[in-house]
């Protein structure tokens, strides 16, 4: 969405416009469902989750400043609910892989690494179920930053706002993250102990 028209929804729902605030939801409820959804990794929680997450952006709206974007500010919001429901919920061993797409039907995301072979691919993908087993481990914390940089793609600052940390807390939590998950898939028996040393101590975008 444009800054200046989202820009100009948000002063009209301070004035109570609730249309403008469905005009928001809108706009937004795929990425926030879709993210709940990988955070808890079923379908009823996520419809909660985005549900309660609106009801938090609407309340919360007379705080926002707008130094970070809306997107940025609404996913913040989205992820500390989604931790608040896992850390209430320890036991949870669930979490996804897939995603809403425009047609709301469910789809499983890509998780291959451009970098690797053919054979490298078609392996990854045969280990889907064992790395949804394998993030689901991991604490909310670890579990939070790992998604957000794999699956949404964020960079370290951007998922810095969203969790309100310094990049190199983040960075540090994604290198934990991924050397635990490694450690999980070997144990595990999908991936090869000298591959996965490589690929936790290899290079990484910004």
């Amino acid at each position: 969405m444009d800054r200046e028209l989202e820009a100009g929804l948000i002063k009209r729902v301070l004035r109570g416009d609730t249309e403008a605030f469905s005009a928001l939801v809108s706009e937004y409820q795929k990425p926030v469902f879709n993210l709940a959804l990988r955070m808890l990794g079923k379908r009823e929680d996520a419809e909660d989750i985005a549900q309660e997450s609106f009801i938090k952006a609407y309340n919360s709206l007379p705080s926002y400043k707008g130094t970070a974007s809306f997107q940025s500010w609404l996913m913040r919001i989205v992820t500390n609910t989604c931790l608040d429901e896992l850390r209430r919920n320890k036991n949870r061993r669930t979490v996804s892989l897939s995603v809403e797409n425009e047609d709301e039907q469910t789809e499983e995301l890509d998780i291959a690494d451009t970098s690797l072979s053919p054979d490298e691919l078609l392996d990854r993908k045969l280990t889907a179920e064992s790395v949804r087993r394998g993030i689901a481990e991991l604490s909310p914390e670890f579990r939070a930053v790992l998604l957000l940089r794999e699956i949404n793609g964020l960079s370290y600052e951007e998922i810095g706002k969203t969790l309100g940390l310094e990049a190199g807390t983040v960075k540090s939590r994604i290198a934990r993250a991924r050397k635990k998950l490694c450690e999980f898939l070997i144990r595990d028996g999908n991936i090869p102990e000298h591959y996965a040393s490589l690929k936790k101590n290899g290079g990484d975008r910004q």
